[in-house]
């Protein structure tokens, strides 16, 4: 019988229609800085792409997660990455309870690789494509196990961010945008592999550290720091390691672009 990885190869010719892709990575750069380049920007188009979609962040998120966890167990040569993050972010609107119609998903990403295109045709190509989306959804599946849902580092954030809003002068709060700031932060966690190598907690905890120290917010100071009070087991080398992670990604931008 074919499995789906099977028909998955078989079929991408359908989604080279769709990407006259914007990678032109060098061939004498290592494979792991091309894979990194690779990955950031497929996040971005599964970021993108969600916005044209209306997802709300954490499906989009969810898309992000599915995908990296993918390619922890698989091999970029092995797969289109973006037919992936299609079908990521089709899986992702199911487990997170906003479905997301497969037309709609190709053709938003059918116009971001050919601005200002008429939506695709209901031809061949696009029922091969359709049906590559739809299979490549079985191989994340049965690549994951079936372990498709995850705790995403939101809720702590908000959760943190009530706390700290509670101990800094309200005048000094409403004047710098600690909490835009953070979340932004937040979502740009999810363009690397750094959203799954980092524990929720630790992430949150990081996005609002490092979101305080841009703008000079300074906590009272008790006998712990505040983000012991918060999360108890997370560390100063946790945090660092996180932000280090964070900065690595914003550099890989500037190369990206």
């Amino acid at each position: 019988m074919e499995g789906p990885s099977t028909r998955l190869c078989a079929s991408q010719a359908g989604l080279q229609s769709l990407a006259d892709r914007r990678d032109s990575s060098g061939d004498a750069e290592s494979d792991p800085a091309r894979d990194m380049k690779t990955h950031f920007r497929v996040c971005r188009f599964i970021m993108e792409s969600g916005v044209k979609l209306a997802m709300r962040s954490v499906p989009v998120v969810t898309a992000c997660v599915l995908y990296h966890r993918f390619f922890e167990r698989a091999s970029l040569c092995a797969y289109e990455p973006y037919l992936v993050a299609m079908s990521c972010m089709y899986l992702a609107g199911k487990v997170e309870e906003q479905h997301i119609r497969t037309r709609d998903i190709i053709n938003v990403s059918h116009r971001y690789f050919n601005s200002g295109s008429a939506p695709l045709e209901c031809d061949k190509d696009f029922w091969d494509l359709r049906d590559s989306v739809v299979q490549c959804e079985l191989l994340i599946l049965r690549q994951l196990n079936f372990h498709v849902s995850f705790e995403h580092p939101h809720k702590y954030l908000l959760h943190y961010l009530l706390s700290v809003k509670s101990l800094v002068n309200r005048h000094a709060w409403s004047r710098t945008p600690i909490a835009e700031t953070s979340w932004a932060l937040l979502r740009d966690c999810y363009h690397g592999a750094m959203c799954i190598r980092h524990t929720p907690q630790h992430i949150a905890i990081a996005m609002l550290y490092l979101a305080l120290n841009s703008y000079g917010v300074e906590l009272p100071v008790g006998d712990k720091e505040w983000w012991q009070v918060l999360c108890e087991h997370v560390t100063k080398a946790d945090i660092d390691a996180v932000i280090s992670d964070l900065l690595q990604l914003y550099d890989m931008e500037a190369k990206c672009i």
